[in-house]
């Protein structure tokens, strides 16, 4: 599935080629740096089965064909392989976004026998002790274990990376896992700074001198590996000169449903808080993506400002992420400032030369996704 940054682009003619679900924001891990929203303890509404497969069926008739499974952590739903099963038989081209918590054989098996094609494994460090201090939970040697099973079972799978200041340097490492498990493809994340990310930014933000050695790591072991291991790696949105073609342009290919049955043009989207957003409980699929002011607000050009009204890159960029523009300017409608035509491209550059690789790493510095602890200290602040 096409994410910020990931080069892919596709004119859908009009349809969401690409479905994400969100079945729900729980998890068991702790990641500082997940996309789920920060207050997700507000959507645990979350669709039924049933709700889940009329989704399924009005994202088919849209023209839909990939389907991502995700969360926080799908496997926590009983109903996966019910729903695999009926993704199947509306004919998408299924993928599993998962930690690999929650997964054993068993049930790898049921989900590929539901029809389930593909498997994309995050794996946050190539030791134990490095991933337990970056999610909060003693869970390396299980996703090893997992990401062999689904080999065994012939399953493609994509080895996901989050990187950060964190494990950047251990680039190499990750290649010689992939390798060792025998994978297809792995994806280096460079993370996108959105929710707890955003959070937890200046103990994440690598250097542009890590970025350059981990990209040259993975230039050469594609040059030795060539077809055997597919390697993504996108340099992170602040240090680039230009602005992504986030999801191939709003509302354009890619079609995420929350927890809650929030209909959204990406999985970030909700941060634009100016924007109300459909539910597929209150209007269908079709209403939401053909007809909807919030999908509507940034699809074309005539929203724009300058610089990106008159930019001759605005057809490839498409102004860059909405989400990130309001985050750092206050306003979607802005150019996003990572373009150095922007008039807050000074905002980036403040942001970047405060990155240092010499500077302390400490895990007990970082916000980790933990539902208890916020909701104590929440409690703590009205008291």
């Amino acid at each position: 599935m096409p994410k910020d940054g990931s080069g892919l682009s596709l004119d859908g003619l009009g349809m969401p080629l690409w479905l994400v679900v969100e079945l729900t924001y729980k998890c068991p891990l702790k990641c500082p740096w997940c996309s789920n929203p920060v207050d997700f303890e507000r959507y645990r509404n979350e669709l039924s089965t049933e709700e889940w497969k009329d989704v399924l069926r009005q994202g088919r008739a849209l023209g839909a064909l990939q389907l991502g499974f995700t969360g926080g952590e799908p496997m926590l739903r009983p109903d996966l392989e019910e729903l695999v099963a009926e993704a199947e038989r509306l004919g998408y081209y299924t993928n599993l976004i998962t930690s690999g918590v929650g997964l054993n054989p068993e049930r790898l098996r049921a989900l590929k026998a539901a029809g389930l094609k593909q498997v994309q494994l995050s794996v946050q460090a190539p030791d134990r002790e490095l991933s337990k201090s970056l999610v909060g939970l003693d869970v390396f040697d299980h996703k090893i274990e997992i990401a062999r099973a689904i080999k065994a079972e012939g399953l493609p799978m994509v080895l996901n990376v989050p990187v950060s200041r964190y494990n950047i340097e251990r680039t190499q490492e990750f290649i010689d896992l992939a390798e060792d498990l025998g994978v297809e493809y792995v994806e280096f994340a460079n993370l996108q700074y959105y929710n707890w990310a955003l959070l937890n930014r200046a103990e994440l933000l690598p250097t542009r001198e890590q970025i350059d050695l981990s990209e040259k790591l993975v230039n050469e072991a594609r040059a030795r590996l060539g077809k055997k291991l597919t390697i993504y790696f996108v340099v992170p949105d602040y240090y680039d000169n230009r602005p992504k073609a986030c999801m191939n342009g709003w509302g354009s290919i890619h079609l995420t449903i929350a927890p809650d049955g929030t209909a959204l043009p990406c999985q970030e989207a909700r941060l634009i808080e100016t924007l109300e957003f459909p539910n597929v409980r209150e209007r269908g699929l079709a209403w939401a993506w053909r007809e909807s002011p919030a999908f509507q607000k940034f699809r074309g050009d005539s929203w724009m400002k300058e610089p990106c009204r008159s930019c001759d890159e605005k057809e490839k960029d498409f102004g860059g992420c909405r989400c990130q523009a309001f985050l750092l300017t206050g306003d979607a409608a802005n150019t996003d400032p990572v373009c150095v035509k922007s008039p807050d491209r000074g905002l980036i550059d403040e942001l970047t030369g405060c990155a240092r690789s010499d500077s302390p790493r400490c895990a007990d510095k970082l916000v980790m996704r933990d539902i208890h602890k916020r909701l104590a200290a929440a409690a703590t602040a009205k008291a």
